[in-house]
């Protein structure tokens, strides 16, 4: 197994001859041994080891090898002092931190000549590399790193990386994102050179390099192998542990609901209890409850959903953080790698903790920016999202927004040139989520079939997939919220209030005010009851000084199915109660009710004084409720707003917002209102 040890670097001599007055000049050389591989050959094992030094003029001392644990640990020491060559002390201390030696664990048999032989060739080596940067040092690290690397009389690929690694920590902040970008673009590293970089990064320049697009994940040191799997019981008992530490205070019933169910889960009794389902979170995720025995992971699922909501209180971030969650967390995440729904909560958590800019070293320090830097390329849209979103809260560099629970980037997620001249949101209605609403139209059997045989161009999400690549100047954003169709649920005991548009209105406008929403020309894409949202936010905004930009900046707005009048569906429920009992987003779309007809009356007001343009699509195929029911949820005349145009599909209520394929009308024409909305702003 690849095992990392810290280098010790123990000696900083302070020259007499200083003046107390003059500044100290010190400076360090860190001879790493960054990769030693068992190469196996006909009879005997050997060793070959690749170098990749630093130093600087002056070689003190080479200390010899001693072995801990039955592994080798190189310790060497080398001091320089010269007044030419000035380090801030603070980066010797840093670099304490980040040297590494990595060896590779051999069978107990060989172990005593391996070491034998390892020392005397290290020591060997080590005085040849320092004899060559005698020569190098004086022509390399007295010039201007600005210099160019010809000036410099060494192979370029044995000094870039270290001048690159030195921009990084630049005080000028366009010189680092440059050293980044080079780093990151520069394919031709070699093996110990990655390794070299991961050991030295800080967390600024990892950030940076994880937020780059395809980024070469051996720049990151990885967190140690997955625990075995009987520990899982241990990361259970920890999680509920950690969770019990929390207080129950800054949160609302709902969270303080789900704790306490979260930690008394354990007993199963208690279990059989309890039926039903619930649905907390917003991907929904569901909790069937067993009426046997209680699954570590479905434990680990409700400590988690309690965990996402504590994490959204800057107080408890921090508990979380001291009382040990990161490395928690991480050891739970490689315990659970075939679950992406406990990945993606646990990625959640640190999406919020990373809200707080105290706690960026922490979680830097856990090693978790190796792991959303591997997340970011995982080929599900939703895993790589949530990192995205995590990714963006970490980076101060070049992210002024900070993105909340709920609020995903779609695009762009990586760091980009492009520069960005509007948004688009896309806001989901009862039942959905950020990305499964906006999916493609699910394929039939025939199409998956064809799929298997090689054509496959289905997505999880088109605003991402397609919208981004035909938009690239755009941001584009999806909105996440609870709803839900039945009150049986959601078990959760607090008052309904929090369930109404109002509740929403406001918690979501705070959200998008945060991510910077208003600040840059906007368009809004709504499905369903997502579109009664927007026109509340919007006539809430305009009552907010604060929120003008809002209202200035909304260009236009596209309604999928959005019941301005109300739906059949809503009486429906209320008539059938013990089949479906209807709860408040339900209740409050009841056909020509006063409350959708004022917010009708109001939203036209404002969307005729600031000339929003709008474009709405109506179904015309009935829905499936149910393995007998078929009902026209959003009827074509509730589908009409009385402004803009109305454009009716052969679709039902769920895939009026699912484009069958790119080239379908329905994508084509949603692409053409957006960008016929925004061309004034991004063709500038």
């Amino acid at each position: 197994m690849l095992q990392s040890w810290r280098t010790v670097l123990s000696s900083f001599l302070h020259n007499p001859s200083f003046n107390k007055t003059e500044e100290w000049r010190m400076s360090i050389a860190a001879l790493r041994l960054i990769h030693c591989r068992r190469l196996t050959s006909a009879g005997s094992p050997g060793v070959k080891k690749v170098f990749q030094w630093k130093a600087l003029r002056k070689v003190a001392k080479v200390t010899g090898a001693v072995v801990i644990g039955g592994c080798v640990f190189i310790t060497y020491e080398m001091v320089a002092l010269d007044k030419a060559v000035t380090i801030d002390t603070s980066a010797i201390l840093q670099e304490k931190y980040k040297s590494y030696i990595y060896l590779r664990a051999t069978a107990t048999a060989e172990k005593k000549n391996l070491i034998a032989d390892l020392t005397h060739k290290t020591q060997r080596e080590l005085h040849k590399a320092a004899r060559r940067f005698l020569e190098l040092s004086s022509r390399l690290f007295l010039q201007s790193l600005d210099e160019h690397l010809s000036h410099v009389d060494a192979h370029p690929y044995e000094v870039a990386l270290w001048v690159l690694l030195k921009k990084t920590q630049s005080a000028n902040k366009d010189v680092r994102l440059q050293a980044v970008q080079e780093i990151a673009a520069n394919h031709h590293w070699q093996d110990y050179q990655y390794q070299t970089a991961a050991q030295i990064i800080d967390q600024r320049t990892a950030v940076g390099l994880a937020r780059t697009p395809q980024v070469d994940l051996r720049f990151f040191r990885h967190p140690l192998p997955p625990p075995a799997l009987e520990d899982s019981l241990s990361a259970e008992n920890d999680l509920r542990q950690l969770l019990a530490s929390l207080p129950l205070s800054e949160v609302d019933k709902c969270v303080q609901y789900f704790t306490s169910l979260a930690l008394r889960e354990s007993d199963q009794s208690m279990a059989a209890q309890r039926g039903g389902l619930w649905c907390f979170g917003g991907n929904g995720l569901p909790y069937a409850q067993s009426l046997t025995s209680v699954p570590s992971e479905k434990v680990e699922t409700f400590c988690l959903q309690a965990l996402v909501q504590h994490s959204k209180v800057q107080s408890h971030c921090d508990l979380i953080v001291s009382n040990g969650g990161l490395p928690l967390l991480q050891r739970l995440y490689q315990l659970r790698r075939e679950s992406l729904k406990i990945q993606r909560n646990i990625v959640r958590i640190i999406g919020n903790l990373a809200l707080n800019e105290g706690v960026h070293q922490a979680i830097f320090q856990s090693g978790w920016l190796p792991v959303l830097a591997e997340m970011m390329q995982s080929p599900h849209i939703m895993q790589a999202s949530h990192a995205a979103r995590a990714l963006a809260n970490l980076d101060r560099d070049t992210v002024t927004e900070k993105y909340q629970d709920g609020v995903y980037i779609l695009h762009p997620q990586t760091r980009d040139n492009q520069p960005i001249k509007a948004d688009v949101l896309f806001i989901h209605g009862i039942l959905g989520a950020a990305f499964k609403t906006w999916r493609q139209k699910d394929r039939s059997t025939l199409e998956e079939e064809r799929d298997a045989k090689g054509s496959d161009d289905y997505t999880e999400c088109w605003p991402k997939s397609w919208l981004a690549a035909d938009c690239p100047n755009l941001r584009v954003l999806s909105v996440e919220y609870d709803s839900h169709l039945s009150d049986w649920m959601a078990k959760c005991p607090a008052e309904n209030q929090r369930k109404s548009l109002a509740y929403r209105s406001r918690e979501l406008l705070n959200k998008l005010k945060l991510a910077g929403v208003g600040e840059r020309p906007v368009v809004w894409v709504a499905h369903s009851m997502g579109g009664l949202l927007v026109k509340k936010m919007l006539l809430d905004a305009a009552d907010d000084p604060d929120l003008q930009g809002l209202i200035k900046n909304t260009k236009g707005i596209m309604f999928y199915s959005v019941p301005h009048r109300g739906t059949l569906m809503a009486e429906y429920s209320v008539n059938v109660r013990y089949l479906l009992f209807p709860s408040i987003e339900v209740r409050e779309l009841c056909k020509d009710s006063p409350a959708l007809r004022n917010l009708n009356e109001g939203f036209l007001k404002i969307a005729k004084e600031n000339e929003i343009k709008v474009l709405s699509f109506a179904e015309t195929l009935p829905t499936n409720i149910g393995p007998m029911i078929k009902i026209f949820v959003v009827p074509t005349q509730s589908a009409d707003l009385g402004i803009g145009e109305l454009i009716q599909v052969d679709v039902d209520h769920l895939n009026i917002c699912k484009p069958e394929k790119k080239d379908s009308f329905l994508y084509r024409r949603s692409l053409q209102f957006i960008q016929e909305a925004l061309q004034r702003y991004t063709s500038q």
